[in-house]
């Protein structure tokens, strides 16, 4: 069989980076072995869940380019893909357990075990709250609330191969009878995932390292119900640079903060792809590179520690490299930065002109945006310190002078204007150094650019006559 793989986010909120990495391996691992990405949504907590925060997740696959196979939007032969639309494959399972004496109602109050928890510390401080099993062999059913717990065996062990950890071994005295349903007939997370895991022919679980402590749990339950549970594989955690959780204190968390920070999304998929999986000593990836690649014996155990600096580095690459983002595709990308700027209608043929000049220097599409803006906008903003430095009344008989003898070159290329230019500066006994910041300035509003002639190109004869007419002007 080939594999099934899932992830199964919760729509409290947006697509955390955490988040994304484990979907990457999911992912990857589902592309290389020609299997199926499911897609899940674990919307069973009401109070946090929204279909927005759906949307933004669902936003932030497609704009990282992971798509699935089975899920929101697509559909499947293993639907309903919300967890909320489950709801009664989840209450005739847990009336199953009840009826085979493999789970019981619990009407324990919040407050009687709270009570028990403080009369344990005052004992002994450091000791671990465990459910004392006092509902375990009631019964009665009185008309009251109840959560439903699981009647975990206190003998023997609960045991599994991790295929990044090896074998992990639980005591069973070392469990309590955990929660499966709370007051509200909601299912909680282990009996929910299980189920689905189960109903949906998963054939492998990959998640963070922080939920290894529940799959002793659901293998529990995978034995309670007579089925055979999936592989596990947990993955290293991201944390902070202190080590800590990686949290909004940290860094951007949210995959959806990257994007609009103009990051390439590859280039955010190479840097979360490097925590906890490795390739010798290469560092940047395709997606294709990825794809071949992936292994889960080149997980390690050990967590990483998030780094912006590093994060900024790697997505450059991907900016700079005409191999791993294609020129025009930089321009699909880049318009909607330049849109946010007001430059609307932007011309396909002059915007791929301009990015070379540009995309070696600008580190995220915000600054690409910023770096090709006075190409497309007329006149362009002036940068007011270099006006009064360089648009000089010495410096508007130079402009005129140029302009002027740039009008008839043919054909209007760098390499022609520059010989022109040359040319000219010679006749008249100048150097470049004499009216190439004034022109520059003329061109783009700025004291700095990409080579000059490059820039008079891009811009095309017309714009580029009519901005040096118009910086002799503003030097008179």
């Amino acid at each position: 069989m080939k594999p099934r793989l899932r992830f199964a986010p919760s729509p409290s909120g947006y697509l955390h980076i955490g988040g994304a990495r484990t979907a990457l391996f999911n992912w990857l691992w589902a592309r290389q072995q020609g299997g199926t990405f499911v897609l899940r949504v674990e919307d069973t907590d009401q109070e946090r869940s929204s279909l927005e925060s759906v949307r933004a997740i669902l936003d932030a696959f497609r704009w990282l380019g992971l798509d699935w196979d089975e899920g929101p939007e697509v559909g499947g032969p293993y639907g309903p893909y919300f967890q909320s639309e489950r709801k009664e494959l989840y209450r005739e399972a847990t009336e199953r357990l009840i009826r085979e004496g493999k789970a019981y109602r619990c009407y324990c109050t919040k407050e009687e075990l709270d009570r028990a928890r403080e009369e344990l510390k005052a004992k002994n401080p450091k000791a671990a709250f465990v459910y004392p099993g006092t509902c375990r062999e009631r019964r009665d059913e009185p008309d009251l609330p109840f959560v439903v717990r699981f009647k975990t065996p206190r003998e023997g062990s609960t045991d599994f191969v991790d295929r990044v950890f090896g074998t992990i071994r639980t005591p069973n005295a070392a469990q309590q009878d955990f929660v499966l349903v709370r007051t509200d007939g909601y299912p909680l997370y282990n009996l929910a995932a299980t189920i689905d895991d189960h109903e949906m022919n998963i054939t492998l679980v990959a998640r963070a390292r922080d939920h290894i402590g529940n799959t002793p749990q659901q293998i529990l339950l995978y034995r309670a119900f007579g089925w055979e549970p999936p592989e596990f594989a947990h993955l290293p955690m991201m944390l902070s640079p202190k080590g800590e959780k990686l949290s909004k204190r940290h860094a951007s968390v949210s995959v959806q903060d990257y994007r609009d920070r103009g990051y390439p999304p590859m280039g955010v998929l190479n840097y979360i792809v490097r925590f906890g999986w490795s390739l010798g000593d290469q560092e940047i990836f395709s997606l294709k590179e990825l794809i071949e690649n992936f292994s889960w014996d080149r997980v390690n155990k050990s967590d990483g520690k998030f780094d912006e600096k590093k994060f900024a580095d790697v997505a450059f690459e991907h900016l700079k490299r005409e191999d791993l983002m294609p020129l025009p595709e930089y321009a699909e990308r880049v318009r909607p930065f330049l849109e946010k700027r007001g430059l609307t209608n932007v011309p396909e043929e002059r915007l791929r002109a301009a990015i070379p000049g540009i995309r070696e220097r600008a580190r995220t599409f915000v600054d690409a945006a910023h770096d090709l803006d006075y190409y497309f906008r007329d006149p362009p903003e002036l940068d007011e310190k270099a006006r009064a430095k360089f648009l000089t009344r010495e410096a508007a008989a130079h402009l005129a002078g140029l302009r002027d003898a740039l009008a008839g070159v043919e054909p209007w290329e760098a390499a022609a204007l520059e010989a022109k230019t040359k040319e000219w500066a010679e006749a008249k006994g100048l150097t470049m150094k004499d009216f190439a910041q004034a022109a520059r300035v003329a061109l783009t509003g700025r004291s700095a650019s990409p080579p000059l002639f490059e820039v008079m190109a891009v811009l095309g004869r017309e714009q580029t006559l009519a901005r040096l007419a118009r910086g002799t002007e503003l030097a008179g």
